[in-house]
C-alpha cells in the first residue's frame, strides 16, 4: 500500500461471524438499490481502459512531487483501499498485480461521481477518467474527473495483511489471488513454466499432440483410474491415467517425434505432493534411447528455469539446489546396496533374504512380489528422499517397468530412469519395449495381478498390442510432473499452492 491509501477496515472480514458477515452482505445490496434508484447500473455491460496501471507507472516514472502531465487515461481495477478526508479522498486500484493512487479532490469530480463515492466499498470494481500527475508527497497518481463503477462487489475482502487460512486460500482461488501477491507470482511462473516446456520441445522438433482423456481401457502407468459412465455407448469409460499408449500408436504411424502437455488423472491419495489430477508432459522420439531421454529431460528443466526466473540456481525450502547440470546418473540397484550396506546384493538373490532385508529395515512387502519389486520398496524407504540434487536413478527392475525395455545388457532390468530433485520424483523414462510378443507377456502378467486384486496393475490393451505389431521403431520415452516442477521453481512445498484450484473434500 502506498502512503496515501489504506488497508480495509478490519470489520470487512469474512472471518467475522456470520451475522457480521450477513449484516456487511446486505448493507452492500442495499447500496445495489440506492444506485439503481438514482440511475447507476452497478453491473455495466463494459468500460474501455486505454492504459493498464502497469503502463502508467512503466511510462512515468520520473515525476516531480505535485508536477502534472496533461496525459488524459481512463484506468481500470479492484479498489482495495479507500480513505475519505474529507474534501479529499484517496483510492487504490489493483489490477493484474500493480496498483495506483487515484487522487480525489471532491470538487474535480462531476456530480455523478460525488454521489458514487459515498456508495463505494473496498473490493467493487472501479473505472476512472482523469489526468496523471504526482501529489505533493510524490506519489505517481491518476486525478479522475469521472468514476465508473463497473461492478459492485457483496462480500468483503480480508484484511489487507493477508488471507492465510490455507483451506480458504485452495477453495477461493480468487480471493486468494486478489490478496496474495504470492499466490498471484507462482501461478505467473507457471504459466512461464508450461511455455518453455512447450517452446523446447518445438523446437527440438516435436510436434504438440491431443489424444482421449476418456480411455475404454486403463493403460499407460500402473495407477488406480477415475470410473465413468458412457449412457449412449452404455460402456464403462475411465479417465486417462497417462497418454503414453496413444503417443506410442502415433510413433507406429509414423510420427517420429510428439509430445502432449495436458492433465492427467489416478484416484489415489492426496497429499502435500499428490493431486488426483495432475498436468504431465509426455514425449516420444523414435530412435532415441534412454540416453538421449536424459539429455532431453536436463534441457527441459533447464530452459523450464531459466524463463521462469532467469537462473538455474535456485532455492527450494531454503536450500540451494542447481539444475544446472550436467545431473548424477546412479544405477538404483547400486543406491539400494549403499543404502543397506550389502555390496553384493543382486536381483538374483534369494527372495527370504531379501525380504529379511526389508524386515531390517522397516519395509513392509506382499508375499506375491519378487525381488525385484522388494529393491524398488527398499530404494524408496531408504534412498529416495535422500537424493537433494538432480539425479537420475537409472535401470529399474524388469518386475515394475512393462512398458520399459529390457537393459540390452543386463536382463534383470530396463533401460529406464527417473529423475529425483530434491528427494521427488520429477519425470520417469524409457527406452520404450517395442518387441510386441515381449509386450503382450508383460500385460498378460499385469492383467493377472489385476484379476488378483492389484487395482493399480494395467489390462491388455489389443489396440495398443495391434499398433506394436504393425511395427513400433526404437524409441525414448518421457512423462515430467509439470506440477512439481512448478513447486521447485516457484520454490513451494505444498502441490496445492501449484495448482489454480485443486482437489478439496467438499463443503459441509
Amino acid at each position: 500500500m502506498t502512503e496515501e491509501s489504506t488497508t480495509p477496515d478490519p470489520s470487512d472480514d469474512p472471518s467475522d461471524d456470520a451475522s457480521k458477515l450477513a449484516e456487511i452482505v446486505a448493507t452492500r445490496r442495499a447500496k445495489v438499490g440506492q444506485l439503481r434508484a438514482s440511475g447507476v447500473e452497478p453491473y455495466p455491460v463494459r468500460f474501455r481502459p486505454t492504459h493498464s496501471l502497469a503502463r502508467i507507472q512503466a511510462e512515468h516514472t520520473d515525476l516531480e512531487p505535485g508536477e502534472e502531465t496533461g496525459v488524459e487515461v481512463a484506468v481500470a481495477g479492484r479498489l482495495v483501499g479507500k480513505r475519505d478526508l474529507g474534501r479529499l479522498t484517496f483510492l487504490v486500484l489493483l489490477e493484474d498485480g500493480v496498483e495506483l493512487q487515484l487522487f480525489c479532490p471532491v470538487k474535480a469530480l462531476d456530480e455523478g461521481s460525488r454521489a458514487l463515492l459515498e456508495l463505494l466499498d473496498v473490493g467493487d470494481w472501479l473505472g476512472a477518467n482523469g489526468e496523471v500527475l504526482a501529489t505533493k508527497t510524490g506519489e505517481l497518481s491518476v486525478k479522475p474527473a469521472e468514476l465508473t463503477l463497473l461492478s459492485k462487489g457483496l462480500r468483503p475482502l480480508p484484511k489487507w495483511h493477508g488471507l492465510t487460512d490455507t483451506e480458504i486460500r485452495f477453495r477461493q482461488r480468487e480471493l486468494d489471488l486478489v490478496v496474495n501477491a504470492d499466490a498471484r507470482r507462482v501461478f505467473e511462473l507457471r504459466a512461464k513454466v508450461l511455455s518453455a516446456l512447450r517452446t523446447e520441445m518445438i523446437e527440438r522438433g516435436f510436434v504438440e499432440v491431443e489424444t482421449p482423456i476418456l480411455h475404454p481401457i486403463p493403460g499407460g502407468a500402473a495407477a488406480k483410474p477415475f470410473v465413468t459412465h458412457h449412457n449412449a455407448l452404455d460402456e464403462d469409460l475411465y479417465l486417462r491415467i497417462a497418454p503414453e499408449l496413444y503417443l506410442k500408436r502415433l510413433i507406429a504411424g509414423g510420427m517420429s517425434r510428439v509430445f502432449e502437455l495436458g492433465r492427467v488423472f489416478r484416484n489415489e491419495g492426496m497429499s502435500t505432493r499428490h493431486n488426483p489430477e495432475f498436468t504431465m508432459l509426455e514425449s516420444y522420439a523414435a530412435y532415441d534411447d534412454y540416453h538421449d531421454v536424459m539429455e532431453l529431460t536436463e534441457a527441459l528443466l533447464q530452459r523450464a528455469a531459466t524463463d521462469a526466473l532467469g537462473t538455474t540456481e535456485l532455492t527450494f525450502q531454503d536450500q540451494a539446489v542447481s539444475l544446472r547440470g550436467p545431473y548424477r546418473r546412479a544405477p538404483l540397484l547400486d543406491l539400494v546396496r549403499e543404502a543397506t550396506e550389502q555390496p553384493s546384493l543382486s536381483y538374483d538373490e534369494p527372495i527370504e533374504q531379501v525380504r529379511e532385508l526389508c524386515d531390517e529395515h522397516d519395509v513392509t512387502y506382499d508375499d506375491s512380489w519378487g525381488v525385484g519389486k522388494l529393491v524398488l520398496e527398499l530404494y524408496e524407504a531408504l534412498v529416495e528422499h535422500t537424493l537433494w540434487e538432480p539425479t537420475f536413478v537409472i535401470d529399474y527392475p524388469v518386475e515394475v517397468s512393462p512398458l520399459a525395455r529390457r537393459h540390452r545388457s543386463e536382463p534383470h532390468v530396463t533401460e529406464r530412469f527417473e529423475l529425483i530433485v530434491t528427494g521427488r520424483e520429477f519425470a520417469n523414462a524409457f527406452s520404450e519395449l517395442i518387441d510386441p510378443e515381449d509386450q503382450r507377456g508383460r500385460l498378460e502378467t499385469q492383467a493377472a495381478a489385476k484379476a488378483a486384486g492389484d487395482e493399480e496393475a494395467m489390462a491388455v490393451d489389443e489396440p495398443y498390442l495391434r499398433a506394436m505389431e504393425l511395427g513400433l521403431p526404437p524409441t525414448g520415452g518421457l512423462g515430467v510432473g509439470v506440477d512439481r516442477l512448478v513447486m521447485l521453481i516457484a520454490d513451494v512445498a505444498n502441490i496445492r499452492d501449484a495448482i489454480l484450484f485443486p482437489t478439496l473434500r467438499p463443503e459441509r
